[in-house]
C-alpha cells in the first residue's frame, strides 16, 4: 500500500474514582505516516524525537509486527514517520496511542479492514499494551467505560467541560506508579469510590457543577501524588481555588476542569515558576482514531 496516515488522540484515564475504567479522549493527537512502498526507516518529530528508537523497536513498529504474527501473516516492509504531540510518560496515554496506531497501521498494511471495525482495534490494542482504560477513548473518543471482560461503553461528555492538562517537568513511568499502590484497600474506601464514580458519570455527562465532589478518590491518587515533587502543593492550590481536578492516568500530569465564571488555571494560581510546568487546553475529542489511505489528515 502507498502512504497512509493514522491519527490517534491522547487520553486521560481513571478520572478520580474511575480507577482502571474511566477514560476521556483529549484533542491532542499523534500522527503516523506509513509508506508501504519504502523500506525499513523510522523517524520522529515533536515529543520524544531525540529519545524514541529508530531501529524498529518502538511500540508502533512492534505492534505492527505483533498483529502480523498473531495472524500468521508476513508484514510487508514499510517506512514510518511519527509526528508526536502527546508528552511521553506523563499519564496522557502515549503508549496506548502508539498501540492503537500500530494496530490500525498493521490492518492497512495487511488489508485486514480493521480500521472500519473499532471493537477489533480496541481488543488488539488493549491486549498488546495492557491498558483498556486508555485504549478505549483512543479508539472510540469521548468519555468511555472500559469494563472487565473487554466490553466498552461510550458516553457523550457534557459540552461545557473545559479540561486543562497540567504537566509537571518530571516523568513517571506507569510501572513505578502502579507499584506504589496498596495490594488491598479497606472496604469503606471501595464503597467510597463506587459512590463517587457513579456521581462522576453524572457530572461528566449531564451536570459539570457536580465535578468538585465527584472526582474524589481513595484508591490511587494519594499514593501517586506522593511520588511527584511539588505535586501535593499544586493540588492544594487547585482545591483552594475550587477547581475540580484528578490525576491523569498514572500521573504525573493532572487533569483539571475550569468552570464558567471561576478562576483560570495558570502558573500564578498553581504557585509554580512560569514555564516550568506546561498548561495545556486541548479540548475533548469526540472521535477516536482516524485513518486516511491517501496519506493526509487535515
Amino acid at each position: 500500500m502507498a502512504a497512509f496516515t493514522v491519527r490517534v488522540p491522547a487520553s486521560a484515564a481513571n478520572l478520580g474514582p474511575g480507577f482502571d475504567c474511566f477514560g476521556l479522549a483529549l484533542d491532542l493527537c499523534n500522527d503516523i505516516v506509513v509508506d508501504g512502498t519504502a523500506k525499513g526507516s523510522v523517524s520522529w518529530e515533536g515529543e520524544g524525537e531525540a529519545d524514541l528508537p529508530t531501529d524498529g523497536t518502538d511500540l508502533i513498529s512492534r505492534t505492527i509486527r505483533d498483529v502480523g504474527e498473531s495472524l500468521g501473516l508476513d508484514v510487508p516492509g514499510f517506512a514510518l514517520h511519527g509526528r508526536n504531540r502527546i508528552p511521553l510518560e506523563r499519564g496522557l496515554g502515549s503508549s496506548s496511542s502508539a498501540a492503537v496506531a500500530g494496530v490500525v497501521a498493521a490492518s492497512m498494511l495487511l488489508d485486514l479492514g480493521w480500521e472500519r471495525d473499532p471493537l477489533t482495534v480496541f481488543a488488539a490494542a488493549a491486549r498488546i499494551e495492557g491498558h483498556p482504560d486508555n485504549a478505549a477513548p483512543a479508539v472510540f473518543g469521548g468519555f468511555t467505560l472500559a469494563m472487565p471482560g473487554g466490553a466498552v461503553h461510550r458516553l457523550d461528555p457534557h459540552p461545557a467541560l473545559a479540561p486543562v492538562v497540567i504537566v509537571p517537568p518530571s516523568t513517571l513511568s506507569t510501572t513505578e506508579a502502579r507499584a506504589a499502590l496498596p495490594g488491598e484497600v479497606p472496604f469503606a474506601d471501595a464503597v467510597f469510590n463506587v459512590a463517587h464514580a457513579a456521581l462522576a458519570v453524572e457530572a461528566l455527562t449531564r451536570d459539570p457543577s457536580k465535578l468538585s465532589g465527584a472526582l474524589a478518590d481513595r484508591l490511587h491518587q494519594e499514593a501517586r501524588i506522593a511520588l511527584v515533587p511539588d505535586l501535593d502543593d499544586v493540588v492544594a492550590e487547585l482545591g483552594a481555588a475550587g477547581i475540580p481536578w484528578c490525576v491523569s492516568g498514572a500521573g504525573p500530569s493532572l487533569l483539571a476542569f475550569e468552570m464558567g465564571g471561576g478562576p483560570s488555571v495558570d502558573a500564578d494560581l498553581l504557585g509554580v515558576p512560569e514555564g516550568s510546568w506546561s498548561i495545556l487546553r486541548p479540548g475533548i475529542r469526540l472521535a477516536g482514531f482516524e485513518a486516511s489511505p491517501d496519506g493526509a489528515i487535515s
